[in-house]
C-alpha cells in the first residue's frame, strides 16, 4: 500500500483511541517527510539507509514505510485494525450526514482545516462544520474577529476547490458568558453558518445561576446548538468533573421553544449529556444534534458513540439535525442568522 496512506491511517487510528499526541505526530511528520517522494526514489532511500538519518523518521515510522513500499500492509497498521475492529455501524450511525462541532489548528485542533476535511471526506460526511473557539477561552487559542474572518475565507476558498468533497460549513463554538451573552458581536455571528454555545467557565455556578446563563443563551437568536450541556467529564487524561447544576427542564423547554438542538457530545471522556437529561430533552421536544466535537481527524468518528447512546435512548432519526441533508439542514440554519 502506499506509504502515507498507512502512515495517515495509522495516525487516524491513534487518534481515535485518543492516542498521546506526540505519538499521533510522530506518524503524522513521517508522512510530510517523504511527502513528494516519488516511489523509486523512496525505495532508493530505503536502501541505501538514507531514510532512516531523515528528520522526522523513527524506528517505528521506519519499519512502517519499509513495509509498505513492500508491497505489504504494514504489521502495525494491521494490528491497530485488528483491535478497533468494530461492529456494524448502527441503523442511526448510519443515518448520519454530517457533524456541527469540529476543531483545527486555528484553536485547540492538531491539524489544518484541509485535513479535518480530507478525513470527513474519506469518512463519507456530506457536511462537516468548522467550530473554533471563540476570544475568550484564550487557553484554545479562541479565534480574535480578525482571525475568524481570515478563517472564513479560507474555508470559502476549500469548498470552492472541492466541489465533490465534503462541504465545510463555517461556524465557532463560542463561550456562553458569565451574564448569558456570547462571545463575539452579533454582526461576525449573522456570518456564520453554525453556532454553538457551551459554557468552559465558571461550571460550578449556583444552580440559578447558570440556569439564567443557559436560558440567555438558548434565547439568542444565533444560537443553532447547545454544546455540552453539563461540561461534565467522565473519564480521561483530565480526570474526571462533575456536571453542572441547571433547571434542565427549563433549559431544554427553552431549547425546545427557540427551536436550538440540544448536542449529544460523543466524546468517550464527555457523553455529555447524560442519560437522565436526554430523556428530559426528548420528552420536552428538542431537537438534538449528534457531534464529534474532534480536535483530530481520527476523532470525528467519535459520532458512532454518540449515536448508540441516542439510539438507546430511544430518539427518532428525524429528531437529529445530523441525519438532515444539506439542503434541509442549511434552511434550519439559515433561520438563525
Amino acid at each position: 500500500m502506499d506509504a502515507i496512506d498507512a502512515l495517515n491511517e495509522i495516525a487516524f487510528l491513534l487518534e481515535r483511541d485518543l492516542a498521546p499526541r506526540f505519538k499521533v505526530q510522530a506518524f503524522r511528520r513521517a508522512a510530510g517527510a517523504i511527502e513528494g517522494l516519488s516511489a523509486s526514489e523512496l525505495q532508493e532511500r530505503i536502501e541505501d539507509g538514507r531514510l532512516a538519518h531523515t528528520k522526522g523518521i523513527g524506528d517505528r515510522t521506519l519499519e512502517v514505510i519499509t513495509q509498505a513500499a513492500a508491497g505489504q500492509t504494514p504489521d502495525y497498521l494491521v494490528s491497530l485494525r485488528e483491535k478497533q475492529a468494530d461492529a456494524p455501524a448502527s441503523a442511526l450511525a448510519s443515518a448520519l450526514r454530517g457533524d456541527l462541532h469540529s476543531h483545527t489548528e486555528w484553536s485547540d485542533g492538531t491539524v489544518p482545516i484541509d485535513a479535518m476535511a480530507d478525513a470527513a471526506t474519506r469518512l463519507g460526511r456530506e457536511y462537516q462544520a468548522v467550530t473554533d473557539h471563540s476570544p475568550h477561552l484564550t487557553v484554545a487559542n479562541g479565534l480574535t474577529t480578525e482571525r475568524l474572518a481570515q478563517q472564513l475565507t479560507r474555508i470559502e476558498e476549500w469548498n470552492a476547490a472541492h466541489p465533490d468533497d465534503v462541504t465545510l460549513l463555517t461556524g465557532i463554538e463560542v463561550d456562553i458568558l458569565e451574564d448569558g451573552s456570547l462571545d463575539q458581536t452579533p454582526d461576525v455571528l449573522s456570518r456564520l453558518d453554525v453556532v454553538v454555545a457551551s459554557v468552559h467557565s465558571k461550571l460550578r455556578a449556583e444552580k440559578t445561576v447558570m440556569t439564567r446563563r443557559m436560558l440567555a443563551a438558548v434565547g439568542h437568536p444565533s444560537t443553532a446548538v447547545l454544546g455540552h450541556c453539563t461540561g461534565r467529564l467522565v473519564q480521561g487524561s483530565r480526570g474526571t468533573r462533575p456536571q453542572s447544576e441547571f433547571d434542565a427542564k427549563r433549559v431544554f423547554a427553552a431549547c425546545a421553544e427557540n427551536d436550538v438542538a440540544v448536542e449529544i457530545n460523543s466524546r468517550p471522556e464527555r457523553q455529555d449529556p447524560p442519560d437522565d437529561l436526554i430523556a428530559l430533552a426528548l420528552e420536552a421536544g428538542c431537537l438534538f444534534s449528534i457531534d464529534s466535537d474532534a480536535h483530530a481527524p481520527g476523532h470525528l468518528d467519535f459520532v458512532t458513540l454518540g449515536a448508540a447512546r441516542a439510539q438507546a435512548a430511544g430518539i427518532p432519526a428525524e429528531r437529529i439535525v445530523t441525519t438532515w441533508p444539506l439542503p434541509r439542514l442549511r434552511t434550519w440554519l439559515d433561520a438563525k442568522r
